[in-house]
């Protein structure tokens, strides 16, 4: 549901984010059917992983590098935790790099979620991702501990540690009880060398789209 309300807030000639995740697989769907019908004519998107780029080429989505389209008007992505204000959690995906890279180039933000994921305070559920680097990647973890953090490096399918698309890892962050301070949590990793980037997306939706068991909601930015 909340895939197919996402597909009809595209227009024709928009530049698209196309983020990564299960929800956003029903929203390339909703999209290309729509264009296969006609619906929409010259959309193009900018994918954030190569699962994503995949499934845009079968679906018949014109894909564009990121440099190649300037500001986007649009990105679509789903999210692991939203809170009330629209800060976020994503990443356990893996593409949050490619992903946060994309929405800070875009003039708006739709996050598409079903409502288990609404939370009153981040890190409440999910575990927040931290791309590194794999080099000296074990020496973060006694510093994430410090931080409050339950770290964890990502276990991949074939027993060895997990790659992003960009050929590094992710540690996933618990934080008991939740994230007191994210905005300063967002500083601290930034300031760490050999952290690439966090899956802590402060300030960047602006809009939701919620479904759950009574149909689909929006949620916007700055409006409670």
């Amino acid at each position: 549901m909340a895939g197919r309300a996402a597909a009809l807030s595209v227009a024709s000639g928009m530049r698209l984010g196309l983020g990564t995740g299960s929800t956003v697989a029903h929203f390339l769907e909703h999209l290309g059917a729509r264009m296969a019908r006609g619906e929409l004519s010259g959309v193009v998107g900018v994918p954030t992983s190569v699962r994503t780029e995949k499934a845009a080429r079968r679906l018949g989505i014109a894909l564009a590098a990121l440099e190649e389209v300037g500001t986007l008007d649009l990105t679509v992505d789903g999210a692991d935790e939203v809170e009330p204000g629209l800060d976020l959690v994503k990443g356990l995906g893996g593409a949050l790099l490619r992903e946060k890279m994309v929405a800070q180039s875009s003039a708006r933000m739709l996050v598409i979620v079903d409502d288990s994921k609404l939370v009153g305070r981040l890190g409440e559920i999910a575990p927040v991702p931290v791309e590194v680097v794999p080099f000296g990647h074990a020496s973060h973890m006694g510093w994430l501990k410090d931080l409050g953090a339950e770290p964890r490096v990502r276990d991949g399918s074939n027993g060895r540690p997990y790659r992003t698309d960009n050929g590094n890892l992710i540690v996933d962050c618990r934080f008991p009880g939740g994230i007191e301070d994210p905005a300063g949590l967002e500083r601290r990793l930034a300031r760490r060398a050999g952290v690439v980037e966090s899956g802590l997306f402060l300030e960047m939706a602006t809009e939701a789209v919620v479904a759950g068991a009574g149909g689909v909601r929006r949620m916007k930015r700055g409006v409670q």
